[in-house]
């Protein structure tokens, strides 16, 4: 076949056109790199036709230039560009037509800048244009006939032209082939991107008063949710929303969620946690990217909420009663403002949920669409929760889901919410909820890191009382307490203190006491000391509230003041801590 096509006859055959045609389409079609198929159909075309060189172009930067992406012969033009309507080759792709210039130095449309690029002298153009159902894509021109007096003729334009087409939909096909190949390896890596993105969320509330859900409009997401129990038993909880969408968001999400699960196993204070991650998206986030979201603590103990709210949808609190109340955010989104950073960290609303429900949710689910033209809103929201109020939080949420995802009508936008379902009012809580906590189960806090407010060590004298009392009133006053919270604080304090003087020092005003006061942003941690001989932390315990007589409910009036009270030994022979800790509200 290769001695066929380098010396053309006069007189080819249908057979021979059919077989080069016949191979130039199994070339196309078996090959995975369309760059050698492309050099394969010039060089085969260019011998049959019997010219010296040939160069087939396509079209390229939105159509706007035609490159050179094959080339046969002695000079070597591959990579070389031109404007689409530029010269001899231009004319044919902008025209949809075959041409032929017998001699280039009687054509004004020659285009002398790749012969004064390669040093190579054109004397005679053919050119035929690539096209498939009238859309042209490229071109293939030849130079030069090798036989006679280097000019082509009308035949040679007809053979052209007939492989020409046949090229063009070969080259079709096998474009078309590679974006398929290409879409599906982009679907494969989509799904699991997505894979991944599930599994940085959690898989069930795991016997928690907190559910949550995350449906995709599209492979990935760019909304997020998430909550872990911490070890004293509060639950740490986000909520958010990345701008934009696709796999940019995608990997802004997962880069969020981490750094706030990662961060907030040592920080505590929402604000200051916020701060932190909004640092971090400053610094590396491009394309003008930001994250809306809800970061927050709660405590099933007590029913207390904290959360920072940074530019996302106000979160709504549902009290016992039936009224809701929004806490709009007082910050801008993560990622819009460096200057908000973790010193001086994002405003904190605190809530006492008292027996009600928090919700979170993204703006997929107030502009979901439940109805042809008809949006779900705020009031559709507060309606579903109003209507399904008795049952478990997750029964709530789910019926949001499910009205919006299975209205038939396909998801706009990403539809992400998150619950909490406190227990009864303070009223008809359980004093279990305010237990002492064993040894092993001590929160383990690094004292280093924390601010210390305030601190006296003195004598086991109760004459000494007043001054503890003086100087704890002040560290929760600093804490940022209010009035009405600082007393009991204060009397939880002094009870302990006077257990320390009856009972680890047995009446003895020659012992030693010191009171020290920290803060780690989000609670005050007070730690008692003495170098009285250990107490076993199991008998310690307040009297029945029905045994009324005077004395032994100093033990309760603690459990009942403070969100956590524990005792540990310090020394081998002699020495206690006892730490108990206040969430700042």
């Amino acid at each position: 076949m290769n001695e066929t096509l380098s010396n053309q006859k006069t007189g080819e055959t249908t057979a021979d056109i059919l077989t080069l045609l016949a191979e130039m389409g199994q070339q196309f079609a078996a090959t995975h790199d369309i760059g050698s198929a492309l050099n394969y159909a010039i060089e085969h075309i260019a011998r049959y036709v019997g010219a010296e060189g040939g160069s087939l172009f396509m079209l390229e930067d939105d159509d706007s230039h035609l490159c050179c992406r094959a080339c046969y012969g002695e000079v070597d033009i591959v990579g070389v560009c031109i404007n689409a309507d530029q010269g001899i080759v231009g004319h044919c792709v902008e025209t949809l037509s075959s041409e032929i210039v017998r001699d280039v130095k009687t054509d004004h449309r020659f285009h002398k800048g790749v012969d004064e690029q390669s040093g190579f002298v054109t004397r005679s153009i053919l050119c035929a244009p690539l096209s498939v159902k009238g859309e042209s894509f490229g071109a293939i021109e030849l130079i030069n006939k090798c036989s006679g007096d280097n000019l082509f003729d009308t035949a040679d334009l007809t053979l052209l032209s007939t492989l020409a087409n046949s090229a063009a939909l070969a080259i079709a096909n096998a474009r078309m082939a590679e974006k398929l190949v290409e879409q599906e390896r982009l679907a494969r890596e989509l799904e699991l991107a997505a894979e991944i993105q599930r599994s940085l969320l959690p898989d069930g509330n795991e016997g928690l008063p907190v559910w949550g859900a995350n449906i995709p409009a599209r492979t990935v997401s760019g909304d997020f949710f998430d909550y872990f129990e911490m070890d004293d038993g509060r639950i740490v909880f986000n909520l958010g929303d990345v701008s934009g969408k696709g796999m940019n968001a995608a990997l802004l999400m997962a880069k969020t969620i981490s750094l706030f699960r990662c961060l907030s196993k040592s920080i505590e204070h929402p604000g200051r946690l916020l701060g932190l991650i909004n640092t971090e998206i400053c610094d590396t986030s491009t394309r003008g990217m930001f994250v809306t979201m809800v970061g927050g603590i709660y405590d099933p103990a007590t029913g207390r909420l904290r959360i920072s709210n940074a530019g996302h949808e106000p979160p709504l609190v549902r009290d016992v009663h039936g009224n809701y109340r929004s806490l709009p955010a007082e910050a801008p989104p993560l990622g819009i403002d460096p200057d908000l950073t973790a010193k001086n960290g994002f405003p904190v609303a605190n809530v006492d949920l008292d027996g009600g429900s928090f919700y979170l949710f993204t703006d997929g689910v107030t502009e979901g669409y439940v109805g042809e033209g008809e949006m779900l809103g705020s009031d559709g929201v507060l309606k579903i929760i109003d209507g399904s109020i008795a049952e478990d939080i997750s029964v709530q949420l789910q019926r949001i889901v499910s009205i919006i995802s299975e209205s038939g009508i396909a998801l706009r936008d990403d539809l992400t919410v998150l619950g909490i379902s406190d227990g009864p009012p303070k009223a008809c809580r359980s004093e279990t909820m305010r237990k002492i906590s064993p040894p092993d189960k001590l929160v383990t806090k690094d004292m280093k890191k924390c601010d210390i407010l305030a601190s006296i060590k003195t004598c086991s004298s109760p004459d000494r009382l007043k001054l503890i009392r003086n100087v704890v009133h002040d560290g929760a006053a600093i804490a940022g307490f209010a009035r009405d919270i600082i007393p009991d604080i204060v009397l939880a304090v002094d009870e302990a203190c006077q257990n320390v003087i009856r009972h680890a020092y047995d009446g003895r005003t020659d012992g030693e006491i010191e009171v020290a006061l920290y803060s780690d942003g989000g609670s005050l941690i007070i730690e008692i000391s003495d170098q009285a001989p250990h107490i076993d932390p199991a008998t310690i315990k307040h009297r029945d509230l029905d045994d009324i007589r005077p004395g032994g409910l100093g033990t309760y009036l603690m459990e009942e003041t403070m969100d956590l009270v524990q005792y540990r030994p310090v020394a081998e022979n002699k020495g206690n801590i006892l730490r108990m800790v206040k969430t700042i509200f």
